[in-house]
């Protein structure tokens, strides 16, 4: 299946509304917040839930094109720029794992190598005053992290044009259930030594309850923002290069990376994926996306680099120190 860039030249945006449902079962279990528990409201469709957040999704929807068996981009992404972050000789992090990508404190923020920053700050010179160039910025993300111009950025540090960087996501997504209701259930963490043990130290029975929920339905929301990307004045190849690879994120998710939690693994239920605009236009397969993308790759090959850099510094810890409680939320941000 070739894909139909023709379709693509007059439209603003790519929009897709995908039907999801459960791989097994009714049940799921939506994302959870710090004194908030599952995320409900009132719409015109009755209640609503939140499954996934557009922060999360835009994070999962950059994982799709690591492995992380061989810590490096998968097969079809290959070539494609990033920073490598490297700490005692091994592997510790990448621009496209980082919640902040190229803003990642480990890329900008180390004391004992400021190499990577000095070269970056070198790039963006002339930014510091007046109006952002924007192309310049776009030029030097490409180059840097192209998936950064993709999943959205902020250099918020004021050595960088006053912390005035930013890029808005160009492709979004997010999950929401409608018709929803709570599946209520629970059960108990059991100690076969000492059942009557101290529970505030791990020991001991504990009995628990659960909320799941059940939905008419699931959907997945996509949103590519074909004018921003044509906005970055970058060349022909280097656009091409933003939408084909914002397109394979989306095929790749929907092709077996929808295990969102435990007990949230969700699949498209529809065979044939085509946008609500434009009209007409219909998600080519992962083998014709893999196939474009890696010429996509090729053909800007000489404007990517792919960087390695180290992070040295002591990991500290910070507010909490010696607290070892786990995170409350699931929901991971930006």
């Amino acid at each position: 299946m070739s894909i139909p860039f023709d379709a693509l030249t007059n439209a603003h945006r790519v929009l897709f509304n995908i039907p999801l449902r459960p791989v097994q079962g009714e049940r799921f279990q939506p994302t959870g917040f710090p004194s908030l528990g599952a995320a409900t409201y009132q719409t015109r469709n009755g209640r609503s839930l939140l499954v996934e957040s557009a922060q999360s999704m835009a994070n999962r929807l950059e994982t799709v094109i690591w492995d992380a068996a061989t810590q490096a981009p998968v097969a079809a992404a290959a070539g494609l720029s990033y920073i490598r972050v490297e700490r005692k000789g091994g592997f510790l992090t990448s621009s496209i794992l980082e919640s902040h990508r190229i803003n990642s404190p480990y890329l900008l923020e180390s004391k004992k190598d400021k190499a990577f920053f000095n070269e970056l700050k070198a790039a963006l010179g002339g930014l510091e005053e007046g109006p952002i160039n924007r192309r310049l910025l776009a030029q030097t993300l490409f180059k840097y992290d192209a998936s950064a111009l993709i999943h959205g950025v902020f250099l918020a540090k004021k050595e960088l044009a006053g912390g005035r960087l930013r890029i808005a996501r160009a492709l979004s997504a997010f999950i929401e259930a409608d018709g929803i209701e709570v599946a209520a259930s629970g059960g108990v963490k059991n100690d076969h030594v000492n059942p009557q043990g101290d529970t505030s130290k791990g020991f001991g029975n504990v009995p628990f309850s659960r909320d799941e929920y059940t939905a008419q339905n699931i959907t997945l929301y996509v949103n590519l923002d074909l004018d921003q990307i044509r906005g970055y004045g970058l060349d022909e190849n280097a656009t091409r290069l933003l939408i084909v690879l914002a397109l394979y994120k989306v095929r790749a998710l929907l092709s077996g990376a929808l295990r969102l939690r435990t007990a949230c693994d969700l699949e498209a239920s529809i065979e044939e994926i085509s946008a609500v605009r434009p009209a007409g236009f219909t998600l080519p397969s992962l083998d014709a996306l893999e196939t474009e993308l890696k010429a996509a790759i090729a053909a800007s090959q000489a404007a990517l680099k792919q960087t390695t850099v180290a992070y040295e510094d002591e990991l500290t810890k910070g507010k909490g120190e010696g607290d070892d409680t786990e995170p409350q939320a699931d929901d991971s941000n930006e």
